[in-house]
C-alpha cells in the first residue's frame, strides 16, 4: 500500500479483501433489493461482484475511537454519481446523477435526520450527472455537470432559494465541465478541476479554478490546480480549500496528492497525500477532522475511512463503511457523516440505494 508520506500520482495496484468478520457488521443485512443496474429495470440484490472489490484495509495507524456505522433510511431510489452532497440547517441535499437507466436525472432529495426520512425539492432545471454543488449564504448551487455517461459537460449553472423551492438560473461557465469540486468560502463559489470531453477517447482531468461571485453574477480564474484532476474530495478548512486525492483522466490512474489553497495569497502548497490513493470518494469535515471515505479504483471500490488531521498534518484509520461505494453523497448533517447512495461495484453500472451515518464516541 501507499507510503503516506509520498507526494506523488498513484496507480492503484491492488488492496487486500475484507474479513468475513467486516461482512457480518449490523447493516448489510437490510441492503437486498435496493440495488438497480443502469442497463436494465427492476430491483436486484448487492452484485457478487462487489465483494471481490471491496477493499477495506489503510496503511495508517488507527484511531483510538475508531467510531461506528449504522444504517439509515434508503434512498428513495437506488442513484449514483450525484459527485457529491451538500448540507444546510441539518438536511442533506443531493441533486442530479444516474438513476432508473438514465445519466441525467433532475432529482433532488433532502434528507431529515430527526425524522430519518427523505423528501422531494424541486428538480434541477437540466438533470446531469457529477453535477458541483455547495451551499452558499443559505442558497444551493449546481455547476455544470454531464449529459452523458461521464462525458459531454455542460455549462450551466443554477441556484436554488429554499425558502421558495425554486431554482434561478446564473452566469454560465465560460468553458463546459463536470465533475468539478464546488466550495463556498467567504461570500464567493471556488470551482476546482473537473474533466472535459464529449468522447471517452477525448475526455481529460483540467486543472482550472474559478470563482463566482453572486453579487456581480460573475466569473474569474485564480491560479490553477498544481495537477489537473477531478472526482476529487474537497472542501474548506478555516481560511484554506483543500483537495484530496482523485483520479487524473481516469480512476486507473487514482493520485494520492492533497493540496491546500490559500484564497488570501492565490498560492496552493501541498499536505501530507492521502494514504489510499482514490476518486468518487467523499470528504467530510468532522470534528476538526477531514473524513475520507469510499471512492473507486481498477477493480476495486473502497470502504477505508481515513481522516486528516490539519493540526498535525497527520492520518489515521477509522471504522470502515458497512458497504463501500464510489459515486456517492457525504455530508455533515448534525453530529453524524451521511453517507448516501453510489455505485457498489467500479463504474456505473449499478447504482445503490443504501444510506449509512458515521459517528464517534
Amino acid at each position: 500500500m501507499t507510503d503516506p508520506t509520498r507526494r506523488h500520482l498513484l496507480v492503484v495496484a491492488g488492496a487486500a479483501i475484507a474479513t468475513p468478520a467486516l461482512a457480518q457488521q449490523p447493516g448489510h443485512e437490510h441492503h437486498g433489493g435496493h440495488y438497480e443496474r443502469l442497463n436494465q429495470p427492476g430491483r436486484i440484490e448487492k452484485p457478487e461482484l462487489a465483494a471481490s472489490q471491496n477493499v477495506f484495509d489503510s496503511p495508517v495507524p488507527k484511531a483510538a475511537d475508531p467510531g461506528r456505522w449504522s444504517a439509515k433510511a434508503f434512498l428513495p431510489m437506488p442513484r449514483s454519481e450525484m459527485a457529491w452532497a451538500a448540507a444546510h440547517e441539518d438536511r442533506m441535499h443531493i441533486v442530479g446523477g444516474y438513476a432508473e437507466q438514465r445519466v441525467d436525472r433532475p432529482y433532488h432529495h433532502v434528507y431529515e435526520p430527526k425524522a430519518d426520512r427523505w423528501s422531494d425539492a424541486a428538480p434541477l432545471p437540466l438533470g446531469a450527472n457529477h453535477v458541483g454543488v455547495a451551499f452558499l449564504d443559505g442558497k444551493l448551487y449546481a455547476i455544470g455537470g454531464f449529459l452523458d455517461q461521464n462525458r459531454r459537460p455542460h455549462p450551466r449553472c443554477f441556484v436554488w432559494d429554499p425558502a421558495a423551492d425554486r431554482w434561478s438560473e446564473i452566469a454560465a461557465l465560460s468553458r463546459p465541465v463536470g465533475s468539478a469540486a464546488v466550495v463556498g468560502l467567504n461570500g464567493v463559489l471556488h470551482v476546482i478541476g473537473g474533466a472535459i470531453g464529449n468522447t471517452t477517447e477525448s475526455k481529460r482531468s483540467v486543472d482550472w479554478h474559478l470563482v463566482y461571485d453572486p453579487k456581480g453574477d460573475r466569473w474569474s480564474e485564480r491560479t490553477p490546480m498544481p495537477t489537473a484532476r477531478d472526482h476529487t474530495g474537497t472542501l474548506a478548512i478555516g481560511k484554506l480549500i483543500h483537495v484530496i486525492g482523485g483520479r487524473v483522466d481516469s480512476f486507473h490512474t487514482n493520485s494520492n496528492l492533497h493540496h491546500a489553497y490559500d484564497p488570501a495569497t492565490d498560492r496552493w502548497a501541498p499536505r501530507n497525500p492521502l494514504p489510499t490513493a482514490r476518486s468518487g470518494h467523499g470528504a467530510v469535515l468532522y470534528r476538526g477532522k477531514v473524513f475520507v471515505m469510499g471512492g473507486e479504483g481498477t477493480n476495486r471500490v473502497f470502504g477505508q475511512m481515513e481522516a486528516y488531521d490539519p493540526a498535525t498534518d497527520g492520518w489515521e484509520q477509522y471504522a470502515p463503511m458497512i458497504t463501500p461505494r464510489h459515486g456517492l453523497g457525504a455530508a455533515l448533517v448534525g453530529d453524524a457523516i451521511h453517507v448516501a447512495g453510489g455505485g457498489p461495484v467500479m463504474g456505473g453500472g449499478v447504482q445503490s440505494a443504501v444510506h449509512e451515518a458515521f459517528v464517534l464516541g
